[in-house]
């Protein structure tokens, strides 16, 4: 059986019989489309399938060794820092220091069968790798692109992911709150208490626990992408208070507002450069079929709706929610750009122009995490949407690849990115425990 074999060949030869009867009741027919037919505006939408389980196709893990990933001419990649645990987002100060996000969430309670056997499938392929819950910060004192100085900026944090400095306010979103510190500039470390600014969404169940956060450009606001306690509202629909959502946050009085909902997991966020308005990337749902329902990246609304857990893509209902809710769906709004199917978009990062050819000028650098149920794979890599007048033009191309190796194992997966202060592309591999930086030579 072609289904079931995805899955044994994925576990290095391991025989898991709970993962086996997943593939097998789930059964075939799941052909995957071309990725490129669900790129942009208007992504093609088969019809949803229905499994009693997942299929699951997890990427085993190997090594990079002497490798490393594979970018276009002209480009060079090196490893910025290596020996990192579990780097998942980047932060870069004014003064060029970088902050290293290393980070994994909490462990959550077993509340279906589905959750013991995925996550013992994703163990895996190093997903479930534990990290130190710090910020590690790195420094280049002479210009050489290689620090010469890292230590350990904040420790002790619960499941941290964003970071946004304002003024001397350092921010950093923990799973469970969202969190201030005094900064100075130049400083290594910090350890004065941080104050807690406002509560954010966090456990016992706690699905997606990651909170991405930027600030807005007069720094009087912060938000903060919170994702769904679901797949599809399977844990409740009371645990879903004010999740799948992006919040916005008063710096100075911590009170906030639902800014945007029906987001799924929105795990980057960034402001546009030519038109100042913020974007975000989101995970969409699984379990409907290997080309639904497709990731995007998307401009931010104001009150907007974007139709989970209900409706995707607009308006197509989820047969899977019960009760449905025709008064939301009836105003949910597609998102802007399709980068297809289960890619698992987890970082972003808006081109300053520095240092780049004339193609990478304008647009969004997007960190694809990659796919665990889907065959071929899909993601593993960075590309980059160019934009024109503020808005997606063209379809994604890719920037930094090589992720997979030839026989289909991963050797890092790409997460959050960040621009550093000479123009360099930043990338966290949470799976190799590397900072990759990409840079260009011009010639």
């Amino acid at each position: 059986m072609r289904c079931m074999s995805i899955l044994l060949r994925g576990i290095s030869g391991q025989v898991l019989v709970a993962s086996a009867l997943t593939l097998a009741v789930a059964g075939c027919g799941n052909k995957p489309a071309d990725p490129s037919t669900q790129y942009g505006a208007n992504p093609q939408l088969p019809a949803p399938q229905q499994f009693l389980l997942p299929p699951m196709h997890i990427a085993p893990v190997a090594a990079w060794g002497e490798e490393k990933p594979t970018v276009p001419p002209g480009f060079s990649v090196t490893a910025l820092a290596t020996g990192l645990s579990h780097p998942r987002s980047l932060y870069v100060l004014p003064n060029g220091d970088v902050l290293v996000v290393e980070s994994s969430g909490p462990k959550a309670p077993i509340s279906r069968p589905k959750d013991l056997i995925m996550g013992w499938v994703q163990s895996f392929a190093g997903a479930k790798g534990k990290a130190a819950n710090r910020i590690t910060l790195l420094r280049d004192t002479n210009g050489d692109g290689k620090p010469d100085v890292r230590t350990v900026f904040l420790d002790h944090l619960i499941s941290p992911f964003g970071v946004a400095l304002v003024g001397s306010d350092l921010y950093v979103a923990d799973t469970d709150a969202l969190l201030r510190f005094p900064y100075v500039t130049g400083q290594t470390s910090i350890t004065a208490p941080a104050t807690r600014l406002t509560d954010l969404p966090g456990g016992p169940i706690d699905h997606h626990w990651t909170k991405s956060l930027v600030a807005s450009r007069d720094g009087a606001k912060l938000y903060v992408g919170v994702g769904s306690n679901s797949n599809i509202t399977e844990n409740g629909i009371g645990a879903e208070m004010n999740r799948a959502a992006i919040w916005e946050v008063d710096r100075a009085t911590g009170a906030s507002r639902i800014f945007a909902s029906g987001l799924r997991n929105p795990t980057g966020l960034g402001w546009e450069p030519d038109s100042g308005v913020l974007w975000a990337v989101a995970n969409e749902r699984d379990e409907i079929g290997a080309n639904l329902v497709p990731d995007y990246l998307t401009s931010v609304k104001d009150g907007a709706f974007y139709g989970w857990p209900y409706s995707y893509y607009g308006q197509h209902i989820d047969p899977r929610v019960k009760p449905q809710r025709p008064d939301l769906v009836a105003r949910a709004i597609a998102p802007d750009y399709a980068l297809s199917s289960h890619v698992a978009p987890l970082g972003l990062a808006f081109s300053t122009g520095l240092n780049l050819p004339a193609a990478y000028r304008s647009g969004a650098f997007v960190g694809e995490h990659g796919s665990w149920d889907r065959d071929p794979l899909n993601g593993y890599k960075v590309v980059f949407v160019p934009f024109v007048g503020g808005h997606p033009n063209g379809p994604p191309q890719d920037v930094v690849t090589g992720f997979l190796d030839q026989a289909g194992h991963a050797r890092g997966r790409p997460v959050g990115l960040a621009i550093d202060r000479t123009g360099g592309l930043l990338i966290a591999d949470d799976l190799g425990n590397v900072v990759w930086r990409v840079s260009y030579s011009g010639k």
